[in-house]
């Protein structure tokens, strides 16, 4: 059996210098477009690496070592709470109801490839940040991609 997810994790909007920003489709929810998520893999995983991690395994995109350099990760230093989709309670231990999540950006250079995790997305779109904060599913990942205009002024 899995071992229960951590209640903490990272959001990170992936964008060009021209503000397009990357939303991946995932495989177990039709039309639920959405920033990189993820979880801590253990409690002591600082959060940079989670955020470095997730966005890796979930478009291939490496941050640090031969990819993107590590300057282009930034943390907002912003976190928010929300209530777990009743969908992916499962997940967590049963008393766990709500996550905290922290949110980072990720500059990347106009035309980086993107190579999916075809079990978690089957799909990725480059979106104009509006676009992309009107399609999200999640009002915050929404939000934060909303904030990204003033964020990298």
């Amino acid at each position: 059996m899995k071992p229960f997810k951590i209640p903490e994790s990272v959001l990170v909007v992936i964008y060009t210098p021209a503000l397009d920003v990357l939303l991946i489709e995932r495989a177990d929810a039709d039309n639920f477009w959405q920033s990189v998520t993820g979880s801590k893999d253990t409690l002591d995983e600082p959060l940079i690496e989670t955020a470095m991690r997730e966005v890796f395994e979930e478009t291939g995109i490496r941050v640090g070592e031969g990819g993107v350099p590590t300057s282009a990760l930034t943390d907002w230093q912003h976190q928010i709470q929300y209530n777990i989709y009743p969908r992916w309670a499962h997940r967590y231990a049963p008393d766990v109801t709500r996550n905290t999540e922290h949110w980072f950006g990720l500059c990347v250079p106009e035309n980086t490839p993107v190579t999916l995790a075809p079990r978690e997305h089957v799909a990725y779109e480059w979106l104009p940040w509006e676009a992309a904060a009107a399609r999200c599913f999640s009002p915050s990942n929404g939000d934060a991609i909303r904030q990204l205009p003033a964020r990298v002024r």
